[in-house]
């Protein structure tokens, strides 16, 4: 039995259960937790050889895109998950064989591309960091304070409430995609939902350099974070607040060097 399908308040997350009957529901969630954790074996087993350190740790730029996209499918995916089925069922309802095989892949394809691209700011950011710990270990405790603040104040702005906004609530937005034209419709779909992602989630990414890139806790943290202000009902509240702790950070990040494991000057064992 199909739910009608009721456009929620602005702010409120999607419900896919009102979207899928239960069975398909299960089954795309499914494919998409089993996604998510082949994602992190891949990155826990790539982070626990390398520890936790400053700037790139001597990754060149092709392995640092092969794990930064393996770290945000860990990441991402749970968070992702009501719109990706969302979307993907309507292509499955539009298409067959070949044809539904490609437009998921053009809508994938189109969401890894835009956080591909931040992942090369990312790289050019880590690089620069670590050049500049590398020649003066101190001034990585101002760059803790700087990246704390910069991610404080972004969750606090209305910038990061319109991404968010949309993240959680973006029947409206499904719908104008309808009317996208083919051949690139699925891809452009993909890169529009990709960018509000990016939008949203860009400046939890940027506590990573203090706390390390590849610090496993770290991340499970800020996936956690991610998940939580996509889907829970508090999730704007709870950016918020986040916010407010990472400001705090800034201010103690000059004299707490635990908090700046990323930062400092020898790569640490995990």
């Amino acid at each position: 039995m199909r739910t009608a399908v009721r456009p929620g308040a602005e702010g409120q997350p999607l419900r896919a259960g009102v979207l899928l009957p239960v069975r398909e529901l299960a089954v795309a969630w499914s494919l998409i937790l089993v996604i998510a954790a082949l994602a992190w074996v891949l990155t826990v087993g790539q982070a626990r050889g390398m520890g936790v350190g400053p700037g790139t740790m001597g990754m060149a730029l092709p392995l640092f895109l092969l794990l930064w996209t393996a770290m945000m499918a860990a990441m991402m995916l749970p968070s992702v998950a009501p719109v990706a089925v969302t979307w993907a069922r309507g292509i499955a309802r539009r298409s067959r064989g070949v044809t539904r095989a490609l437009r998921t892949t053009g809508f994938l394809a189109g969401y890894l591309i835009a956080w591909t691209a931040y992942g090369l700011l990312a790289y050019g950011g880590l690089a620069l960091t670590g050049a500049l710990v590398d020649r003066d270990p101190d001034v990585g405790k101002w760059i803790g304070a700087a990246a704390f603040a910069l991610a404080g104040l972004y969750q606090l702005g209305p910038l990061k409430d319109i991404c968010l906004r949309h993240c959680r609530s973006p029947m409206a937005q499904l719908m104008r995609y309808v009317s996208y034209r083919p051949p690139l419709r699925d891809l452009r779909v993909g890169l529009h939902h990709g960018a509000y992602c990016v939008g949203c989630c860009w400046a939890l990414m940027v506590v990573l350099i203090p706390l390390g890139v590849m610090n496993l806790a770290a991340m499970a943290g800020v996936a956690v974070l991610i998940f939580l202000e996509k889907l829970w009902y508090r999730g704007p509240q709870l950016a918020r607040l986040a916010g407010a702790v990472f400001l705090v950070l800034a201010v103690l990040a000059p004299f707490q060097d635990w908090l700046l494991p990323g930062l400092r000057g020898s790569t640490m064992p995990m």
